[in-house]
């Protein structure tokens, strides 16, 4: 750390270079600006430094260097771990450059760093156009491109990095760089699955498709016909084409549980009652069926922000009836309204991408994603505890592989799990070049080798 003279004078000519805002402890604004998604996370960052463009990245980051702090990167601020933030850090803020630009002639759109994926939708969507974007529309993009990207669309169009065209960051050491299949392919190859821990990343760039119709079905079953529900959602991915896709919820917020269902279809609702057909037959509640813009789509699961929450993932390589019978027959306590528990499947597109990529759950068929999500600090305890039992309960199927989009800080088995035992040794030599003193290390950390 910097003597405090020194930190004095160079916090000054931050705030007189940068064009953003800066915020130190006792700021006004210093608390909302060092608040994220998950209500858990409490940390205080020595300076926040929420810049408009790629120059001030760069002066933020050279200012980190400078007096050897430890630099957090904030895009959507909504990984459930929180490590947009850290305690004495520097916090390069990202959330102010947001700007989506789609060429709908190239079919692409450059995505700034701090964009969340309901800008992104929304933009292409103009244009009847989609990329494979997060189940959650407050996410933030660039991290959960870099992170793999598992959303509605994958089994069509593939993880979101398989769409990845190009990458603008700043390295550790300030300098502007750019990575494509051309330029630095080991980089490049490097963000597609390693994350945040090459650089900030100010920008990218993402292959769209054609989506002119989009259809989707929401479905509610009663506890008792949970199982037949699972088993007709399996059968329908099983059968049906990579277009068909979706999730089936439980809930258990009285105790009782209840399935939701949801059935995507990259097509019209003709197809998609074509595939649901099974599921519809079923007795059930609720139901709402027919063409839905995808942009609306993605968010009708949102959690909302500032709650605590807790969430882990299983991959699975199959689900037997006996897997069926256990995710469905777990006797759960009450947990809070907000808490689900996610099976939804992989395959498709995911599949058959390039294997090549550090993204080691192509070959898983299924997920189950437990989501707690409450209130009350009271809670904490028993709620984690359910998360934890979801995942022992699906264990005897697993692949051993982890989306690392859908986890928080699971430790440094997990990162490899997520990676690949092989990949990960590949990344420490990519990271070795480019933060040989893991600056970028607040993410699902590759340290240098």
């Amino acid at each position: 750390m910097a003597p405090p003279s020194r930190a004095h004078s160079a916090l000054v000519e931050l705030r007189e270079d940068l064009v953003g805002d800066v915020f130190v402890p006792r700021d006004p604004g210093y608390d909302e600006a060092r608040t994220v998604f998950n209500g858990m996370v409490d940390r205080r960052p020595a300076v926040i430094a929420q810049c408009v463009d790629e120059a001030d990245v760069v002066r933020a980051v050279r200012f980190g260097r400078e007096l050897d702090l430890k630099v957090a990167v904030r895009g959507g601020g909504h990984g459930v771990a929180g490590s947009a933030v850290a305690d004495a850090a520097l916090v390069v803020d990202l959330r102010r450059m947001n700007g989506v630009a789609v060429d709908p002639v190239a079919e692409a759109v450059r995505v700034q760093g701090g964009a969340v994926m309901s800008r992104l939708d929304r933009a292409a969507q103009a244009y009847g156009l989609a990329t494979t974007g997060s189940r959650d529309s407050a996410t933030g993009v660039c991290g959960f491109v870099l992170g793999g990207g598992s959303g509605w669309l994958e089994r069509a169009f593939g993880a979101a990095v398989d769409n990845l065209v190009g990458v603008e960051l700043v390295t550790a050491d300030g300098e502007r760089v750019h990575a494509d299949a051309d330029a630095d392919p080991e980089l490049f190859w490097a963000l597609h699955g390693g994350g945040g821990n090459f650089g900030v990343v100010t920008a990218l760039t993402l292959r769209l498709h054609d989506l002119p119709v989009f259809s989707a079905a929401l479905l509610r079953y009663p506890a008792a016909s949970g199982p037949d529900a699972v088993r007709a959602f399996r059968e329908m991915i099983r059968t049906g084409p990579d277009q068909v896709g979706g999730a089936v919820l439980r809930t258990a917020a009285e105790g009782s549980p209840e399935y939701t269902v949801l059935v995507t279809h990259v097509g019209g609702e003709e197809g998609l009652r074509r595939a649901a057909g099974p599921l519809l037959a079923l007795p059930h509640g609720a139901e709402l069926a027919g063409p839905l813009p995808y942009g609306e789509v993605q968010g009708l699961l949102d959690l909302p922000g500032g709650l605590r929450n807790h969430w882990s993932a299983e991959c699975l390589a199959d689900l037997p009836d006996a897997a069926v019978d256990a995710w469905c027959g777990r006797v759960d306590p009450p947990v809070p309204a907000g808490s689900r528990d996610v099976l939804f499947p992989l395959g498709g597109a995911v599949a058959s991408g390039p294997a090549e990529y550090p993204l080691a759950y192509r070959n898983a068929a299924w997920v189950v994603h437990p989501l707690g999500c409450w209130a009350d600090p009271g809670d904490d305890e028993r709620v984690i505890a359910w998360v934890r039992a979801v995942r022992a309960g699906v264990r005897p199927w697993s692949t051993g592989a982890v989306c690392l989009n859908l986890v928080g800080d699971e430790g440094p088995d997990r990162v490899r799990a997520g990676l690949g035992v092989g990949n990960a040794l590949r990344l420490g030599k990519v990271k070795r070049r480019w933060d040989p003193d893991n600056v970028f290390r607040f993410n699902h950390n590759i340290r240098p080798l």
